[in-house]
């Protein structure tokens, strides 16, 4: 009994440092290319299979789930993917976990372990203490200290199993069939929160001859359902987004297994037979690797469905508040963050706009037959409406930067950040200035004066002409290189029309409305105009060099 309690602390000693490997494994895999990783997923998933295959490549490489669902859950809600590919994501992360699996399977159990990572121990620990001022060379240590880990522990975990393989008779889970086994390995993954260290534990117990095939498949099976605690913990309290991907996790996982464990000795047979492999670990990683491809298969063709279903459950926990992306990213994803609210100054500057063309009245030349039915039927909003939400969106806005000011942030994203509050604010200030003058242009609007009204008639002209190339510059489709300077375009305007009211004056009769109503409208709507032309510029300059990725962006937005 004494040798039973050492091995058994033996075993939960490899177990903590097979986690304690995981965690630097991947921390080290962050520092190296953590950006490379994240890129690589905000490139390749505007499609389902495209999210399945990254997914995938990614969970393989970075061995961590966990990181991907949060890498994704911060993409979906900045705008950046959309729920049917993040799915897709979700089903690549749960194949891209079996190559634990084959590492330990074709490595682990072949040679002598320890052995094996003391050099990756050696070389990691030094190259972490003593050249931790080179950044690459030290997240290059964390990543071998990582792996010397993983396999120090797995040798640990193997030689406790083979230690107490006498002195444990599974026929107390045995009698009760293999329900027993999908539910210890349920249990036990929710607990340890890690589907890789449970798969070894599986594999040590196959290797020692403690449990057969059908067992170990079965506790495979529960341990790919318990691995969605996870996911699950982490949306509680959390934001609609949250919940429907831990919800969609849980639904693929549970239908596949218990699809797969329903047909599971007729399917262990099909395989065995199709392979003819020998080695009994092996058999298993085949195994698992076909229970999440099966997955896959099975869910692939109904995501689109699977997304419209989504959609309408978990409202209630809907993110509160103006925006529309940035409410949905945390902060402590800065480059998602800082892409977030890229996408929230696109939406400021359609509000902005929409407010603009709303007080004056405008009608712009190139909306579609549709929209103009719309518009005819739409139901009027007050403009002060719009121009509060634009202010609370400004509110939410500069808390979020600063909360995201706190992160660590390179002097690239620090100076990218402040463009894009300069930008901000240059909208803000642009509504508040016809704000300014609302009553006066109402006033001008419901008189029946000539003069008044043909001014007010000509900055209507203006605006329709600036906006819409105004949405060239946002559209990043001109550049600020172009040679026209609406600065100087919007001042001669303000000229035009204020000799335009000197000269007609003589002409007109006694006005209700005053000049210093008239010139300061003009003052203020060209103010307004160059306030808009300074936040389309710098948008423009600052994301010009980004175009592509702005319109795959956009689009999925």
């Amino acid at each position: 009994m004494q040798d039973l309690d050492f091995d058994f602390w033996l075993f939960l000693a490899g177990l903590g440092i097979f986690l304690f490997g995981m965690h630097h494994l991947e921390d080290g895999i962050k520092g190296l290319a953590g950006k490379s990783f994240k890129n690589l997923l905000k490139k390749f998933t505007n499609r389902s299979w495209k999210g399945i295959l990254t997914g995938t490549f990614v969970t393989g490489i970075l061995q961590s789930s966990s990181m991907v669902n949060l890498l994704i859950l911060a993409f979906l809600g900045a705008g950046m993917i959309n729920l049917k590919n993040a799915l897709g994501v979700i089903l690549g992360a749960n194949l891209g976990t079996t190559f634990t699996a084959w590492i330990v399977a074709t490595l682990g159990f072949k040679m002598n372990v320890a052995d094996f990572s003391f050099p990756f121990l050696a070389l990691g620990i030094l190259s972490y203490l003593f050249l931790k001022g080179r950044p690459v060379i030290k997240n290059l240590g964390l990543f071998l200290i990582g792996f010397g880990l993983l396999f120090l522990g797995l040798d640990y975990m193997k030689e406790a199993m083979e230690a107490v393989s006498g002195g444990i008779d599974m026929n107390i889970f045995s009698q009760y069939g293999l329900w027993a086994f999908l539910l210890v390995g349920l249990i036990v993954t929710a607990l340890i929160q890690s589907s890789s260290a449970m798969i070894v534990i599986i594999l040590s117990a196959l290797n020692s001859d403690l449990i057969d095939i059908y067992q170990s498949v079965a506790l495979i099976i529960g341990a790919n359902i318990g691995t969605t605690s996870t996911l699950v913990l982490g949306a509680i309290g959390g934001t609609a987004d949250k919940k429907r991907l831990a919800f969609a996790n849980v639904v693929f996982n549970v239908v596949a297994g218990l699809i797969a464990f329903a047909f599971l000795r007729q399917a262990i047979d099909v395989l065995l037979n199709v392979f003819h492999v020998t080695d009994v670990l092996m058999e298993l990683v085949i195994l698992n690797t076909f229970l999440n491809f099966f997955g896959i298969i099975l869910f692939f063709p109904f995501l689109g469905l699977f997304q419209r279903f989504l959609k309408n459950r978990f409202k209630v926990s809907e993110p509160v508040g103006a925006t529309i992306y940035i409410k949905n990213v945390p902060t402590n994803v800065p480059d998602v963050a800082i892409k977030a609210i890229q996408n929230e100054l696109t939406h400021l500057y359609d509000l902005t706009k929409d407010f603009i063309i709303n007080v004056y009245e405008v009608k712009l030349e190139n909306i579609s037959k549709l929209n103009k039915w719309m518009r005819i039927f739409k139901v009027a909003k007050n403009p002060n409406d719009k121009y509060d939400h634009i202010k609370l969106i400004e509110d939410e806005m500069t808390v979020f930067y600063s909360n995201l000011m706190k992160q660590p942030l390179d002097d690239d994203e620090v100076k990218l950040l402040e463009d894009n509050m300069a930008i901000m604010r240059s909208l803000v200030y642009a509504s508040k200035d016809v704000k300014d003058i609302q009553h006066n242009i109402k006033n001008i609007q419901d008189s029946s004066e000539s003069l008044p009204i043909d001014v007010l008639e000509n900055l209507k002209d203006t605006i329709n002409k600036r906006f819409n190339q105004y949405d060239q510059l946002m559209n990043l489709a001109m550049h600020e290189d172009l040679s026209i300077n609406f600065y100087v375009e919007n001042h001669n305007v303000y000229n035009e029309n204020i000799h335009f009211i000197y000269n007609h004056l003589k002409q007109s009769k006694k006005q209700t409305i005053t000049v210093s109503t008239i010139t300061n409208v003009t003052k203020q709507t060209i103010s307004s105009l160059n306030n808009m032309y300074s936040a389309c510029k710098k948008y423009c300059s600052v994301y010009k060099t980004d175009n592509s990725e702005h319109s795959d962006v956009t689009s999925v937005a």
